[in-house]
């Protein structure tokens, strides 16, 4: 049985394309662009007969309709309302035939109402599952948030995906592999680990869901505060129609830097090299998305009807932060600057620096009582640890949440390495703040100094 995981940094998305023999193929949650899919299937002589969804996602667009226009598949789903363009609908239960794999359709709401599984069996297992595609149901440590339908009723999903954990998918056996649709970095899940591979029979050995009883677990999904980006309520409605097209601009438009400096009035500028680069020379009121980042962070300053002009490093960049904005909704790119920051400064044009420090100098500063600090993470990360004194906003909600500390006084950024706080030093560089510093290395590198840490209560 052909089988390959195709993952999209930045979206920490999980694709999946199955030989299902006699030929055909079954391609799972597929994003967007769909050229790497097509093209794996062509490579090894498989024709996709079928996407499968697992449920409406909220942090990606989906690619199941453009995949279906251009190889003729179908699109398979559960029967909830939300999903109302499917062409195969099947109830809990209910079975399909691929080549000579079965599949057999699990309903499994909590992390949404509409959420599916698959149990699949090829020819040669017999009744014994190979595997299960579990979406946002159960992820490789954790399991799918339970806010997202409706906050007010996060405990509540939380029972009902205990229940769909325990009576669905646990039943397949301790043998059956979990393809779940996210791994590490998801904005679905708080605490996935950086594994791809795992079982049903780890996972009970391992994972909260399996540990504890359906109090426990909803008292656990309750206590979550994970961020909303607001990309997601986007994604939940071009969703419902399986996705969009890629825009005939996807390449983007090459700018000179009198071009780029002239049009960038109309929209933002997203800066995608490392935060050490852009602290160096950046263009004034730039935001600092590192590459792998655009894909989610982008939605977080920007949306559908934003015009954006993007800085890179290197030329094949721009078409890698393209697609990453492409991925969650954004085609608006107007324009790339042609030869980067470079060509900028040769052009004499006016360039801005930020200041950058280590957590060993932030430790002397903080000694000193001459510096406020801000912790950019999330609020789980920050619960679990933080630097003593410190202001915290997640730097998704910074812009309209700025710290209360005069614009002029020193300030240290951090957050986990350097990345998330690269952004919110540009942020409060872009509202007046005058001394703010990026703390490099972040909270591991505190952590490796033995600095003081304390967690909250």
């Amino acid at each position: 049985m052909f089988f390959q995981r195709i993952k999209t940094k930045g979206l920490g998305h999980n694709a999946y394309v199955l030989g299902c023999g006699e030929g055909l193929a079954v391609v799972v949650d597929p994003r967007r662009d769909v050229d790497d899919y097509v093209k794996l299937a062509r490579d090894n002589n498989l024709r996709i007969a079928y996407v499968l969804e697992t449920h409406r996602q909220e942090d990606f667009e989906f690619g199941s309709q453009s995949l279906s226009d251009i190889t003729g598949a179908k699109i398979v789903t559960g029967t909830h309302a939300l999903f109302d363009r499917s062409d195969v609908r099947l109830a809990d239960g209910e079975a399909f035939q691929v080549g000579t794999t079965h599949f057999v359709a699990l309903a499994t709401p909590g992390h949404t109402p509409e959420s599916m599984s698959y149990a699949v069996y090829p020819k040669d297992t017999g009744k014994t599952c190979w595997a299960v595609l579990t979406g946002d149901c159960l992820f490789v440590g954790d399991t799918g948030r339970t806010d997202l339908p409706d906050p007010n009723k996060t405990g509540e999903n939380a029972g009902l995906l205990h229940d769909s954990v325990h009576q669905k998918i646990a039943p397949l056996g301790d043998q059956a592999l979990v393809l779940p649709a996210h791994g590490s970095g998801s904005a679905c899940g708080g605490n996935i680990s950086e594994r791809d591979d795992t079982t049903v029979g780890i996972e009970k050995a391992t994972n909260p869901v399996f540990k504890m009883t359906r109090e426990e677990f909803m008292s656990l999904k309750c206590s979550e505060q994970m961020p909303r980006p607001p990309y997601f309520t986007h994604m939940e409605q071009v969703n419902l129609m399986g996705g969009r097209a890629l825009a005939s601009h996807f390449a983007g438009r090459v700018l000179t830097p009198r071009e780029f400096q002239e049009k960038m009035q109309e929209g933002v500028v997203i800066d995608t090299r490392p935060p050490e680069a852009f602290a160096g020379a950046h263009i004034q009121d730039s935001y600092n998305i590192w590459l792998e980042g655009v894909a989610t962070f982008g939605g977080w300053i920007a949306d559908e009807k934003t015009k954006i002009f993007l800085v890179v490093g290197q030329p094949e960049q721009a078409a890698m932060a393209i697609a990453a904005l492409a991925r969650i909704g954004i085609d608006s790119v107007q324009g790339v600057l042609c030869k980067g920051v470079e060509a900028w400064r040769e052009a004499g044009l006016p360039i801005e620096t930020l200041g950058t420090t280590s957590a060993q100098e932030a430790g002397r500063w903080i000694a000193q009582e001459a510096v406020h600090v801000l912790d950019v993470r999330d609020e789980m990360e920050w619960t679990e640890k933080h630097i003593p004194g410190a202001i915290h906003t997640y730097v998704g909600y910074l812009e309209d949440n700025l710290p209360p500390v005069p614009k002029n006084s020193r300030l240290v950024v951090h957050c986990s390495v350097g990345h998330r706080s690269g952004l919110a030093v540009s942020i409060l560089r872009r509202h007046g703040f005058t001394a703010v510093f990026n703390m490099l290395g972040g909270i591991k590198a505190w952590e490796t100094l033995a600095l003081p840490l304390e967690a909250s209560a």
